[in-house]
């Protein structure tokens, strides 16, 4: 599963403390992430201080890598500012730490303007699948961000880097 020919890498930025894809955040997944065809992977190996049960990765954890796994993809793919609205996961098999897993995300549909619907999925060292997901998530410009006065102009601008880079 660690073939990463034909998979284009997607720009990741390091001044960020994103629990998720900061490359400099010790306590993250440090996520990086790749695209082919219409779709964006990330491998992922979630450290042992991140399991639920015993060898089990917990489950907010994988929440978390699908969560990012379809923002990266809405970012990557729809060009747009993302916040997740809902998230709705099937856990469908365990899924163990320190083992190296696969994300991938897709669009299902982008229903309007502002808003579109992402899956997520989650596979083990064996390819099989562990997880998915299924996500509603808010497309912004951004000066409707600017607007909403959630983020600086220099975070809104770093996050046109990645949409543009």
């Amino acid at each position: 599963m660690n073939q990463r020919a034909g998979y284009k890498p997607l720009l990741n930025l390091e001044n960020h403390k994103c629990f998720g894809c900061s490359p400099i955040n010790p306590s993250g997944l440090q996520m990086k992430f790749y695209a082919k065809d219409e779709s964006v992977y990330s491998w992922v190996t979630v450290s042992e201080y991140l399991c639920g049960w015993e060898n089990l990765v917990h489950g907010g954890i994988i929440t978390a890598i699908l969560d990012e796994i379809m923002s990266r993809t809405a970012l990557y793919i729809l060009k747009k500012f993302i916040m997740t609205k809902e998230i709705h996961v099937q856990f469908l098999k365990p899924v163990l730490i320190e083992t190296e897993l696969m994300a991938r995300g897709a669009i299902v549909q982008v229903n309007h303007d502002r808003e579109a619907t992402m899956e997520g999925f989650l596979y083990n060292a064996k390819e099989q699948l562990c997880a998915k997901a299924t996500g509603a998530f808010a497309l912004f410009s951004p000066s409707s961000l600017k607007k909403k006065d959630v983020m600086d102009q220099s975070r809104i601008d770093d996050l046109a880097r990645l949409i543009n880079g």
